[in-house]
């Protein structure tokens, strides 16, 4: 069982551990060599990282707790500036890149909250795949059956190792089509992506400006609902739990239930199961604008128009520096036209109001947050067809939340020693503080 933020903080206030402490452990497990430290940092910033958790000790001496993650240590995705240091998300072709002159708003963030920061976390490059795969600075391993070496979901893929190996508390990712909740499903965690426009996204490497979204992987939901508030710049308020018994579910039958194996298909039925039996209503309901999505997207999509914005000038020029499976799927925006984003744009808007009305009379949609266990690094590495494959997969979910601009949680639903299984819980764009309280409630019965 993880550490959650508010018993650290607890330890912290009680005097039984100090933040020099805490971090001191976090960079010990992050530098072993019998770990996956080097895997799952581009950077670790140690000196900085004591220094501030020295200067949080001395605040707490004095009776400053600046927030509930004084003194705790975190990590943040390699696609954030921080002053002086070069943003590289995950490239080798931004690593000689000018450092960045300030920080991004949610480094000045965490870090006004007192929150140690102990290192930029690894990702695929450019945040462009859910599987986690870098083949610059290698892929690191899924906690669970890590003999076999399986993915531990991307892009957030350091992020959600970080956090799972004691590397920090809790981790801050980017989330465009499921890059804080895939990896979260596949190593067991809690990851939420807030509804994009509460979080300022300004000092982040873009990969979709239409899509993208920050969040925390962590612990627990309420671990997730203090770094979101933080993140966001919002009071540290946690909302009470929902009270399962006066909540409605639908479970959509398309598209989000497809494709499932044996594992994710038992644990997603007994999670639904145990919330009836608490007294949850849940219904299975058709939400055809799921299965429109893939015809929404037949001239392009958002990521690819965007992405291919920002990269063109390095794709013509310096493309031999790119992960090919990455340079590839980028260089596919060149072929879409002005005329057909701004179709794209104009249907995304009758499709959300679509779903909207459809989805309005309950309070959250519930589905698997990925079809298939963790797969095989070495197998998606040999062959580029399961790559693609299971990219898919892991994407499809995730990505309809995006595409409605909504904001879903991810929970673990799996029993003790199975592969690590993610529920979403998800709904309309401005719905976090519902989401987070069901996702108290339903945390609660599944961990039961």
């Amino acid at each position: 069982m993880l550490p959650t933020i508010e018993l650290l903080a607890a330890e912290l206030a009680a005097g039984r551990r100090s933040a020099v402490e805490l971090t001191t452990a976090a960079l010990g497990r992050a530098t072993d060599l019998a770990g996956e430290g080097a895997r799952v940092f581009t950077r670790i910033d140690a000196e900085r990282a004591m220094a501030a958790a020295s200067a949080s000790d001395t605040l707490r001496a004095a009776g400053i707790v600046r927030s509930p993650l004084e003194g705790l240590p975190v990590s943040v995705k390699d696609l954030f500036d921080i002053a002086g240091q070069p943003t590289t998300a995950g490239s080798v072709l931004l690593k000689n890149a000018p450092p960045a002159t300030r920080n991004a708003v949610v480094i000045d963030r965490l870090i006004a909250a007192g929150a140690i920061i102990v290192g930029r976390t690894n990702m695929t490059e450019f945040a462009y795949s859910g599987l986690g795969l870098n083949p610059h600075y290698g892929t690191p391993r899924n906690p669970w059956d890590r003999a076999t070496g399986r993915i531990p979901g991307g892009s957030s893929s350091g992020a959600a190792v970080s956090v799972s190996d004691g590397m920090a508390v809790a981790a801050v990712g980017s989330d465009t089509g499921g890059s804080v909740r895939i990896p979260s499903a596949l190593c067991g965690l809690t990851g939420f992506k807030p509804t994009a426009r509460r979080v300022s996204m300004e000092g982040v490497l873009p990969l979709s400006t239409a899509l993208d979204s920050i969040g925390p992987l962590a612990a627990s939901v309420r671990c997730c609902a203090i770094m979101d508030a933080v993140l966001a710049g919002e009071p540290v308020d946690i909302p009470a739990a929902a009270e399962l018994a006066d909540a409605s579910f639908a479970v959509p039958t398309d598209v989000a239930l497809n494709d499932m194996d044996e594992t994710v298909a038992t644990a997603f039925e007994i999670a639904l199961a145990r919330l009836q039996a608490e007294g949850a209503r849940v219904r299975r309901i058709a939400l055809p604008e799921f299965s429109q999505l893939a015809q929404l997207h037949a001239r392009g999509t958002f990521t690819a128009a965007e992405a291919w914005a920002w990269h063109r000038g390095y794709l013509e020029n310096r493309g031999a520096e790119y992960d090919p499976r990455v340079g590839s799927r980028i260089a596919v925006g060149a072929k879409m036209s002005a005329a057909d984003l701004l179709d794209l744009i104009a249907a995304r808007r009758r499709w959300i109001a679509a779903v909207e009305a459809r989805i309005a009379g309950f309070d959250a949609l519930l589905m698997p947050t990925v079809p298939r266990i963790a797969p095989e690094i070495d197998l998606l590495v040999r062959d580029e067809q399961a790559y693609f494959a299971a990219n898919g997969l892991m994407l499809r979910n995730p990505t309809l939340i995006n595409f409605l601009d909504g904001c879903a949680l991810s929970v673990p639903c799996h029993d003790t020693g199975n592969a690590p299984v993610g529920l979403m819980i998800a709904a309309a764009g401005g719905s976090d503080r519902r989401v987070l309280a069901l996702g108290q409630a339903i945390e609660s019965v599944l961990a039961a």
